[in-house]
């Protein structure tokens, strides 16, 4: 059965975008304030006008008006719980998210910030300031989007833990048709303590998002080899080592190496020895230099740098002013890389030496 995604005509997105800002500027800006209070009531719903209020910046007597205007459109809900996003906003979001991107140059950032780092792709998830959370969850929202798209119904997706793979995951929505021959994996052993955001806790709920199986990884980090080679013989790691092998995309999350090392819960000695290394930057237990090359690895089971390097379809979520100098490392590696950033980021590395 044929998969039905929005379809929008980039080119008269462009046309009106221009047109708009030209004539009547003003109407923009009462557009921007209607698409911004959508896409903050589709991220915090059922939520109420004074937490609109302070999210915003905007006063509780202009969030009401336009309230009450978006639904008279029918574009959101009122309940005692707050206001909702109904499934009609939902559209106009979604139309109004590719206007903005437009009208702000985003689409040349990306274009050009993918041509700096030699990847295939970069996605502007996030335009705005806003708080580290909801930040996420917009970058999280454009991952999911941009996963879809790329999904077939034999895919095999490998995951991480880590909250950046958990925002994709939330941002997903539940397919009406599933994926019912496709298989969710975890990429690597357990990271973490929280169980939501173990990359088996994910692997199930993205399962379920898409309708699809799901296979489980019970390995912890730091195994001795002989101890992975012991693991190896088991039937059921053999099974998912298999499966593993047959990753065609893979969603990750990039992460600063010292912050890393010490979620993995490394002495200090060893963390020092990986600094003094110059690792910069940690993705799936791997840690890398400014240049890319690998410094270290955390001995699991799990995907190994080869595989990585081979996979045709990456998405890596990051953002934050802090993280530059790990985009910039884990970029190196694979030059099918989907980075989805922020604007800020985007522009801080499009003007810096790499």
């Amino acid at each position: 059965m044929e998969r039905n995604p929005l379809c929008i005509d980039c080119v008269k997105i462009n046309e009106i975008s221009s047109v708009l800002h030209m004539v009547a500027p003003e109407a923009v800006e009462i557009l921007e304030d209607r698409y911004n209070i959508l896409k903050m009531v589709s991220y915090l719903q059922p939520v109420g006008r004074r937490s609109l209020s302070t999210k915003l910046n905007m006063t509780e007597r202009v969030i009401r008006k336009e309230a009450n205007r978006l639904k008279d459109q029918g574009l959101v809900e009122f309940s005692l719980e707050g206001m909702a996003i109904t499934e009609e906003g939902q559209v106009a979001l979604d139309m109004l998210m590719m206007f903005f991107h437009d009208l702000r140059g985003l689409k040349d950032l990306e274009l050009d910030l993918a041509k700096k780092l030699q990847i295939k792709k970069v996605i502007i998830g996030s335009s705005g300031i806003m708080e580290e959370e909801l930040t996420l969850r917009e970058l999280g929202k454009s991952a999911a989007d941009y996963l879809k798209s790329i999904l077939r119904d034999d895919s095999v997706i490998g995951i991480t833990g880590g909250t950046s793979v958990y925002s994709i995951i939330d941002g997903y929505r539940k397919e009406k048709i599933p994926f019912e021959n496709a298989i969710v994996v975890p990429a690597r052993g357990g990271l973490g303590k929280k169980t939501e955001y173990q990359a088996n806790t994910l692997a199930e709920k993205l399962a379920d998002k898409l309708g699809s199986h799901y296979r489980m990884l019970y390995t912890p980090d730091n195994l001795s080899q002989a101890a992975i080679e012991s693991l190896k013989k088991e039937p059921e790691i053999d099974e998912i080592i298999q499966v593993l092998n047959r990753i065609n995309v893979l969603a990750f999350g990039i992460g600063k190496a010292q912050k890393m090392a010490e979620r993995r819960s490394l002495d200090d000695a060893e963390i020092g020895k990986i600094i003094d290394k110059g690792a910069v930057s940690e993705a799936f237990g791997y840690y890398f230099n400014k240049t890319g090359e690998k410094v270290h690895e955390i001995s699991t089971i799990g995907i190994d740098l080869d595989k990585f390097k081979a996979i045709e379809d990456l998405i890596a979520v990051a953002s934050g002013d802090e993280k530059i100098e790990a985009i910039v490392s884990i970029c190196k590696l694979n030059k099918n890389l989907v980075l989805v950033t922020d604007e800020n980021v985007a522009k801080i590395i499009l003007n810096k030496e790499v």
